[in-house]
């Protein structure tokens, strides 16, 4: 275990990802602030990544990082959406561990102690299960449901009900660096790296203030992330929807074949079993073009290996080289 500058106190990187969050930046700098005074025998730094808020967000941030040194800001050209600046935010952590919040305090910083004594007693990765939260029923049903589906279709053993609050080892952190991924699931990614991980239940608060950020295309489009990314069950199924429309099919034939010339059905010449089969074909296509669609679609942005995200500005942010961010960094 490496060990911070600072007196030989170990270093816990505080990841914060935010965008339009002029209401809550203040708030959570407080929170964690506020935790680490009771905590001497810890030195911390908070990574803000500013998914280039078109609020007052940014100059808040600036405010604070000209203020206190260890709050470092790195905001992006445009949005890149949640994952891609998670991605980013730890690969610039420098702690001997990190802990990732979200900026509207529904993941209680108060519960870190509670993470770094797990981590303390040898778990690499320690990560917050929903016990409750502030969600509505349906929106609850449907998180649950997803977790439960993508684990069993996964071959990596993802945790049910764990969103993004997690500590993680600095050897994680390592491998983190060297991911080039234009997609990233960050949880599932972490889940299948291994390791010792154990989980905590804990009950998700509600927002602090302003307005969620993640409506219900965002949680669509991280639900098909996570099942791309971690698992060929899709193609599997087109391959076996293939095989069994192709053999119901011949079934069918079959059947138009004996009642035509066994039973002297007087079908019109051809047309059922050229409507059958074009109806079944042009179907079936659309439906698996669109799944193989969405793999070659991320293959495609991968090969392209654009610098994203690309960032604008960072505040505070030690030297790194750009193969740790993936980026190119302006002072």
């Amino acid at each position: 275990m490496r060990h911070g500058v600072d007196n030989d106190r170990t270093k816990v990187s505080i990841l914060i990802p935010c965008f339009n969050e002029e209401a809550n930046v203040g708030s959570v700098y407080a929170a964690v602030t506020g935790v680490f005074r009771t905590l001497p025998d810890y030195d911390y730094e908070i990574i803000f990544t500013d998914n280039h808020s078109t609020d007052r967000t940014f100059a808040l941030l600036r405010d604070m990082a000209a203020r206190d040194p260890k709050v470092h800001v790195i905001r992006f050209s445009r949005n890149c959406g949640y994952q891609r600046s998670l991605l980013t935010a730890y690969k610039a952590a420098t702690g001997d561990c990190s802990i990732q919040l979200d900026c509207d305090l529904q993941d209680p910083p108060e519960l870190i102690p509670q993470m770094l004594d797990l981590w303390r007693q040898g778990h690499q990765v320690v990560y917050g299960i929903r016990r409750s939260t502030d969600e509505g029923a349906v929106t609850s049903w449907s998180r649950r449901a997803f977790y439960r589906l993508i684990a069993s279709m996964s071959e990596d053993d993802l945790p049910l009900n764990a969103g993004e609050f997690r500590l993680v080892d600095a050897c994680i952190l390592a491998q983190l660096r060297t991911v080039n991924d234009t997609s990233p699931y960050m949880r599932g990614l972490i889940s299948s790296m291994g390791f010792s991980q154990i989980g905590f239940e804990y009950d998700r608060r509600a927002r602090v203030a302003g307005k969620s950020k993640f409506p219900f295309e965002a949680m669509l489009g991280l639900a098909v992330d996570g099942v791309l990314n971690h698992s060929l069950v899709p193609l599997r199924i087109a391959s076996a929807v293939g095989l069994l429309v192709g053999s119901f099919t011949f079934v069918l034939m079959f059947v138009y074949l004996a009642g035509r010339l066994i039973f002297g059905q007087d079908w019109p010449a051809g047309f059922a079993t050229t409507t059958l089969l074009l109806l079944m074909s042009i179907s079936m296509n659309a439906l698996f073009m669109g799944v193989l669609g969405e793999y070659l679609g991320r293959i495609f942005m991968q090969s392209k290996q654009r610098p994203t995200p690309i960032i604008e500005v960072t505040l505070n942010m030690p030297h790194k080289q750009p193969s740790q961010l993936s980026l190119t960094a302006a002072e």
